[in-house]
C-alpha cells in the first residue's frame, strides 16, 4: 500500500519503520529534516512538504498536540491538498473537542477519517507491540487495518465517531499519570521511615500492583532513571489537560487532575522538562525535603 507519514519523533519514526518492514511503500515528511534520515535509510522516499507526503492511498500522522496537529492539517492547507477518498490516519493525543471538528472538516472534503492513537512507548513502539484504540467508519478502519496490524499487537476498536478513541486515549494517560503520581508519593513516605523506594517498590510491584503500568514506571522511579524520557513531562502535563478540558465539557469532575496537574507545573518549573514524566517522584521527594534529611 502507498503510505504517506508525518510527524516521525520517538514514536511515530518507529511506528513508520514498521510499516516499511511490513512491505508498504512510504513517504515521510517531518518539520526536521534529520528525523527522516534514519527511514530514508531503511528506503522510504523523503518528502519536501506535507502535501507531497499525501499522495498515497492512506496518510498516518503522529504529531505532538493539538496546536501541530491544527497548523499542519487545518491552517496549513494540508486537508485541502489531499484527493477525495484519502484515509488519514491520526495516531496523535489531541483533545475531543479537536477530534471532532477534524471529524468534521474531512467529511466536507470527501475524506476518510480515523482516530488510532497508541498506548505503548518507544521501545513498544519499535517492537511493533502497540495497544491501538481505533474508531472511524467501518469501512475506514478495514482499509487501514493490516497498516495498524503491522505497528500493533492489538487493536481496540471503539465505535465510528473518532472523539471516542480519542477520550479512551485521555482517560487512560490520565491514570497511567495517576499511578505514577500515587508510587511517587507513596515511596517519599517510606524513603521518610528509611526504607527506600527501590525496596518498597519492588514489594508493590509485585504483589498489590502487579501490572505492567506499575512495574515499568516504578522501576523507573526506583532507579531515579529519569533520563532519557520515554514520555517527556511537558507532553504529560499536556495530556492531563486534556482530560480537564474534556471533563469539564463532559460536565464529569476530576479533581485528582488537578492535583497531577500542579504536580507536573511544579516539575516545569523547577527545569525538569526534558525528563520522563516519572520524575514525578521528584516533586514528591523535593516536598518532603528528603534531600535534606541525610
Amino acid at each position: 500500500m502507498k503510505v504517506g507519514f508525518i510527524g516521525l519523533g520517538a514514536m511515530g519514526g518507529a511506528m513508520a519503520s514498521n510499516l516499511l518492514a511490513a512491505g508498504h511503500t512510504l513517504t515521510v515528511w517531518n518539520r526536521s529534516v534529520a528525523a527522516t534520515e534514519p527511514l530514508a535509510s531503511l528506503g522510504a522516499r523523503v518528502a519536501r512538504s506535507a502535501d507531497r507526503a499525501a499522495q498515497g492511498e492512506v496518510l498516518c500522522s503522529m504529531l505532538a498536540n493539538d496546536q501541530a496537529v491544527r497548523e499542519v492539517f487545518l491552517d496549513g492547507g494540508l486537508l485541502d491538498a489531499m484527493d477525495r477518498g484519502t484515509v488519514h490516519v491520526n495516531h496523535a493525543t489531541i483533545s475531543v473537542a479537536l477530534a471532532q471538528e477534524l471529524a468534521a472538516e474531512h467529511e466536507k472534503r470527501g475524506l476518510e477519517y480515523v482516530a488510532a492513537p497508541v498506548f505503548g512507548r518507544p521501545d513498544v513502539a519499535a517492537a511493533a507491540k502497540l495497544n491501538i484504540v481505533v474508531a472511524g467508519k467501518p469501512a475506514a478502519v478495514e482499509r487501514v487495518r493490516s497498516l495498524l496490524e503491522a505497528m500493533g499487537s492489538r487493536l481496540w476498536p471503539l465505535g465510528e465517531a473518532p472523539e471516542r478513541a480519542n477520550v479512551v486515549k485521555i482517560a487512560g494517560n490520565f491514570m497511567l499519570a495517576s499511578a505514577i503520581e500515587s508510587m511517587a508519593e507513596a515511596s517519599a513516605l517510606t524513603r521518610a521511615y528509611g526504607v527506600g523506594a527501590a525496596e518498597f517498590l519492588d514489594v508493590m510491584t509485585n504483589t498489590l500492583f502487579a501490572a505492567p503500568a506499575y512495574q515499568g514506571y516504578g522501576k523507573l522511579i526506583a532507579e531515579q532513571r529519569f533520563k532519557p524520557a520515554g514520555f517527556a513531562l511537558p507532553l504529560g502535563f499536556k495530556d492531563v489537560g486534556l482530560a480537564l478540558a474534556a471533563g469539564e465539557a463532559g460536565r464529569v469532575p476530576l479533581p485528582f487532575a488537578g492535583v497531577l496537574r500542579d504536580a507536573m507545573l511544579e516539575a516545569l518549573a523547577a527545569g525538569d522538562a526534558e525528563m520522563d514524566w516519572s520524575a514525578l517522584a521528584l516533586v514528591a521527594a523535593r516536598r518532603a525535603h528528603l534531600d535534606e534529611r541525610g
